[in-house]
């Protein structure tokens, strides 16, 4: 038996909020749209929540422009996720009919949000900041500023000085990869246990600069790949200016000043269901020293977890090839390091599955500190 109902209430004034309400006058199965980002044609990433649901009835969510968004291949294969705590999140049923994105939930709450990935808002981002200057190793370096004024903290573990290797992480580029920072939150967590005798031999060499959100105001405003003024960040690293990508800029001369050794740029693909690396083997200063280390670096972590594989990826470049204005690409050049893209799915790992919740925050996490694992095995190559 159909029920009726009122009107459900549509909201996105919340950090990384991102729909628009083209109908609802049906309860049951309402019409939405994303909006793309702010000065920019790219939109995928969504986040809303609902209110006044039926309980025990299933309500779908049409996104009504999803076959024109940035990847509209990645709807294949994809489920949403829902939460009803905004902190427990869960796949949900979804449908794409090569136009519309048909999101289901039979609810049993009023209430629920949900979006393209698990969100990692704001204010976990200001805790995460406190909780790793907890440590008395751990330092905010430098804080740069967004387009909007926003804050993007350079922390750094380590003594510093001369004569260690400096390894970098930078994440969230691209703002709706939000499993990003949620990787960054299992590194600087693994970094917190004194007890870890790998962590010990790493920080013994090494000191880590970490970039926990490259682009916050994109992150604010629910965008998919650029910062407040149309920038894809991650296509600025050989025209970053004040004007444009302050963000990218500031990093680059932190960069000048500590010097690379390692540096990793952590990502989410729309439509690859795998983690991956993609390297630098395009860039014309490639050499087979950089291909040794960047095997050593894919072999160890691919036999350190399921969630790491070298079988599906992107395409490699050709020699001389490379897209110099990624950060992967850049930075492996002016440094002649090892420079990894570091991928993981909005969808699930297709070769170790979970049916509940897919790619979550917390594999993203637990990859994190895998990863530092990896770094701890190749520290003493680097150079």
């Amino acid at each position: 038996m159909t029920v009726a109902l009122t009107s459900i209430k549509i909201s996105t004034d919340f950090d990384s909020g991102n729909i628009q309400v083209l109908d609802a006058s049906d309860a049951y199965q309402l019409l939405l749209a994303i909006k793309p980002d702010t000065r920019s044609q790219h939109f995928q990433w969504f986040h809303f929540k609902a209110e006044g649901m039926h309980v025990g009835h299933t309500h779908t969510y049409r996104l009504s422009n999803a076959g024109r968004s940035s990847y509209p291949h990645a709807w294949s294969g994809y489920q949403a996720v829902a939460s009803y705590d905004h902190v427990n999140w869960f796949r949900v049923p979804t449908r794409f009919d090569g136009e519309i994105l048909h999101i289901s939930l039979e609810t049993r709450e009023k209430h629920a949000w949900f979006a393209y990935f698990e969100p990692y808002s704001r204010e976990r981002h200001a805790w995460l900041i406190e909780h790793a200057l907890e440590h008395p190793h751990t330092q905010l370096l430098a804080t740069g500023k967004s387009a909007e004024g926003r804050d993007i903290q350079l922390l750094r573990r380590g003594k510093g000085g001369s004569g260690r290797r400096n390894v970098w992480i930078i994440a969230q580029q691209h703002p709706g990869e939000h499993m990003a920072e949620w990787f960054m939150e299992g590194v600087i967590e693994r970094l917190q246990q004194d007890g870890d005798a790998e962590m010990k031999k790493l920080l013994a060499v090494a000191d880590l600069y970490l970039v926990p959100n490259m682009n916050p105001d994109g992150a604010f405003h629910g965008h998919l790949r650029t910062n407040a003024l149309g920038q894809d960040l991650n296509r600025a690293w050989q025209s970053a200016s004040q004007e444009t990508s302050p963000e990218v800029l500031f990093v680059q001369q932190q960069m000048a000043k500590y010097g690379v050794d390692l540096f990793l740029d952590i990502h989410g693909d729309e439509e690859i269901p795998y983690v991956f690396a993609a390297a630098c083997e395009g860039n014309p200063g490639y050499t087979a020293r950089l291909e040794a280390l960047e095997k050593h670096f894919r072999t160890h972590l691919s036999g350190l977890t399921r969630d790491f594989q070298t079988t599906h990826g992107y395409t490699r470049d050709l020699p001389g090839e490379a897209n110099m204005t990624l950060a992967c690409n850049a930075v492996g050049q002016q440094y002649d390091c090892l420079s990894l893209t570091l991928e993981m799915p909005f969808k699930d790992n297709d070769d170790a599955p979970n049916p509940h919740t897919g790619w979550s925050g917390k594999r993203s996490m637990q990859l994190g500190k895998d990863v530092l694992s990896s770094i701890a095995d190749i520290v003493g190559l680097l150079r």
